[in-house]
């Protein structure tokens, strides 16, 4: 069965959007625990200003912390010139930079123009690629648009072809506030594989609405092979009203491992790494597979079935005349 690979943002996208500050020591640990899951590639965290987003101010010392495994990328997000400046010189093996295909969206979530964000984003590309790291842009709202609505798939095929041309490695196609739907996710994923072949197109799925597992489905049968989750189910859009939870790492795997894709992920290590984050964030988290145990995750048969006796709900009621 086919190769996928997995790639987990709960450490930037989930954590940046928690309440309560985690822990240096503690995002350091977790994100060792998930270096040893098989993860193709974790976004450990981002080189934003640490006034916009002060859950991930240590990115530096996050960094110098981990320990890094071979075969995995360390990716984080770079929105500026500065930001890549303060990245590559944490030895980061891959650079994501942000904008939306959506005007309205990126001037909220960014204050800028679509045009404004391109053009910083080309002076980063350009610093970026006097290094040897590589360059993935991820796209918001390229399946649509709370403000907006619908976004023409032209206007996606048109940004990607912008970004491809300044030699980028990859792009991720993201549904910021859970607004795509299976037929959607498989043409505008086929036309961007047949255009741009040369690209690592990764999906990045919000379950908003219930729908990330069959949207991978759809993305699957148009080829895809590289997906964006988030341990737990952490994250979403905190510009986008309604827009709170990535596909949840575990529940994906469980499903891919079941239909028989090589996934490359140790679940039972995923499983243990979710269970740590209630005790980090202070709350639940959305994973269905952490509450209710993998498939085949068997109860004991009650002594009843072996006996074949009556089971008794209530003993006192069962004593009553």
């Amino acid at each position: 069965m086919k190769r996928l690979f997995m790639q987990e943002v709960a450490t930037r996208d989930g954590f940046q959007n928690e309440k309560t500050f985690i822990e240096t020591e503690h995002k350091i640990a977790l994100i060792d625990s998930l270096s040893e899951c098989g993860y193709a590639k974790i976004e450990v965290t981002s080189f934003t200003s640490p006034k916009a987003i002060p859950a991930l101010r240590d990115a530096e010392a996050v960094m110098a912390g981990i320990r890094r495994k071979p075969g995995v990328e360390y990716t984080v997000l770079v929105p500026n010139v500065r930001g890549a400046e303060r990245a590559l010189g944490c030895g980061i093996d891959e650079a994501n930079l942000v904008m939306s295909v959506s005007e309205p969206h990126n001037r909220s979530n960014l204050r800028m123009t679509r045009e404004q964000s391109f053009e910083q984003l080309r002076e980063v590309i350009a610093v970026v690629g006097k290094s040897p790291v590589a360059v993935n842009v991820s796209l918001s709202t390229v399946f649509g648009c709370p403000m907006q609505g619908d976004v023409p798939a032209r206007d996606v095929l048109g940004w990607v072809e912008r970004f491809a041309v300044l030699g980028v490695r990859g792009i991720t196609l993201c549904d910021t506030t859970g607004m795509a739907y299976p037929s959607q996710v498989e043409s505008l994923s086929r036309q961007v594989r047949e255009r741009f072949p040369e690209l690592q197109l990764t999906l990045h799925f919000h379950n908003t609405r219930g729908m990330a597992l069959a949207n991978t489905l759809a993305a699957l049968q148009a080829g895809i092979d590289r997906f964006d989750a988030s341990l737990g189910g952490l994250g979403g859009c905190p510009y986008a009203p309604g827009a709170s939870g990535n596909v949840c790492m575990e529940d994906l795997v469980h499903m891919l491992d079941l239909m028989g894709y090589d996934t490359g992920m140790d679940l039972d290590r995923v499983l243990a790494a979710s269970a740590r984050l209630p005790g980090l964030i202070g709350h639940p988290t959305p994973s269905q597979i952490l509450k209710a145990g993998r498939r085949l995750d068997l109860h004991p048969i009650p002594e009843h079935v072996h006996s074949l006796s009556r089971q008794v709900a209530n003993a006192e009621l069962e004593r009553a005349p």
